[in-house]
């Protein structure tokens, strides 16, 4: 990571003191850890020491459908003028981010052992700098419980309202600017955050790609992958809440399940969205129709999208089929396709094979596994549980979709 880049003032917000301010990152659509914008092209999330190494571990087959890891910010609270909370990162600093524990799955209660402090090799005005900024933290988290929620930027808003749609199917009334379930994660986080920081001031987030900059209105699919989600590190508790949610759900009978899903309607020019708790509910048949309800933009299936998605889908089980002994288990997998029509792609999507006119090129749609936090793969950190052959869950999962949307794009050809 370009360290001139990371200390190169605001991106999210206003500048403080060399550092970004985070705002949340208004696309999240699932998980339970808050995202956070860092800039057009960066988003940044807690570091979990499992995730990390596992990013660093990557096949290089497997980066094509990964999100590209960037490296590691310092994290902290700090108050601006008003008395609102900002989330601001500093380029990490080896011998400040070492003080830090590591953070692992979320499960483990006891933390792994704490790296030995070593000395600062810094020129003095470094040392007064870091000291300054050490006072200004330590004023910054004697005021935490008085300062109020974040303010968040306007100009990072969407200009598209987003609207959630219930496990009822009822659409709520209230439009705001950023995905609910964003802004639910980053309350939950910032609770947690203030929770811990009594104990340290400041926290290790990983730095990954934005992989939804190159859209203007991006659709995206958040897919629990796989017919197991607990770690091999799980508690018994933990294991046995995981299988029963699998049991219960998509997960168990096709392997896939949908975690979030916000779709561009045309029609209305808002986005439509759904959680986790709409697609624990769905029996195969809802599932196959929140396929749907994820390609169809309120005016118009989107039949241009099946081939390309399709392709992909292909793609990563055959790169997965080849990774022996990987285990992928509670990771998610990111379908996201350009809401915004064009004229002549729109007309093309209408008419189908009619048309006469040249078809417009292929659509951008991307797909990307995302959450390591639980994978594992022979070798991987001292982990005595091996297993044989590929992830069967996870291919199966995608064995699943690939036949759903063959079935769809076939029953809704023109």
């Amino acid at each position: 990571m370009d360290q001139a880049k990371l200390q190169g003032g605001s991106v999210g917000g206003a500048s403080q003191r060399g550092g970004v301010s985070l705002e949340p990152f208004i696309h999240q659509v699932g998980g339970h850890t808050s995202m956070m914008r860092y800039d057009d092209h960066t988003v940044c999330k807690p570091l979990i020491i499992r995730e990390q190494r596992f990013y660093e571990s990557l096949p290089p087959e497997m980066k094509e459908f990964t999100p590209e890891y960037k490296g590691v910010v310092l994290v902290c609270f700090e108050g601006d003028s008003d008395g609102y909370i900002n989330l601001v990162a500093y380029p990490y600093v080896e011998s400040v981010g070492d003080e830090l524990e590591e953070r692992d799955a979320p499960e483990r209660e006891q933390p792994r052992r704490k790296h030995s402090r070593r000395s600062l090799h810094r020129s003095s005005s470094d040392h007064k700098g870091e000291t300054e900024r050490r006072e200004h933290d330590q004023d910054s988290q004697e005021n935490l419980g008085e300062l109020k929620s974040p303010r968040l930027d306007p100009k990072l808003h969407s200009e598209v309202p987003f609207q959630m749609l219930d496990w009822n199917s009822g659409l709520s009334s209230e439009k705001i600017s950023f995905n609910p379930w964003s802004l639910r994660c980053h309350k939950q986080q910032l609770s947690r955050m203030r929770s811990e920081s009594k104990d340290r001031k400041l926290f290790k987030f990983l730095l990954l790609e934005n992989v939804v900059h190159h859209f203007s209105f991006p659709c995206i699919l958040d897919l629990k992958m796989g017919t197991r989600q607990h770690g091999d590190d799980a508690s018994e508790e933990k294991a046995a809440r995981q299988m029963k949610k699998c049991e219960q759900s998509t997960s168990g009978t096709l392997g896939v399940r949908v975690c979030g899903m916000q779709v561009y309607q045309l029609n209305t020019g808002h986005y439509l969205c759904r959680n986790k708790y709409y697609g624990r509910g769905l029996s195969n048949e809802g599932f196959r129709e929140a396929l749907h309800q994820y390609l169809h933009n309120g005016k118009m299936l989107r039949r241009d999208l099946f081939d390309s998605i399709l392709n992909k889908l292909r793609s990563l089980k055959a790169v997965l089929e080849r990774q022996a002994s990987y285990r992928f288990y509670s990771s998610s997998l990111l379908i996201i396709y350009e809401g915004k029509v064009s004229g002549q792609r729109a007309a093309a999507v209408t008419c189908g094979e009619k048309c006469s006119a040249p078809p417009p090129a292929a659509p951008h749609v991307d797909v990307r596994m995302i959450d390591f936090a639980h994978s594992t793969f022979k070798g991987f950190r001292g982990d005595t549980e091996v297993h044989d052959g590929p992830d069967r869950g996870y291919v199966f999962g995608l064995e699943s979709l690939v036949r759903i949307l063959e079935n769809l794009r076939d029953e809704n050809m023109p």
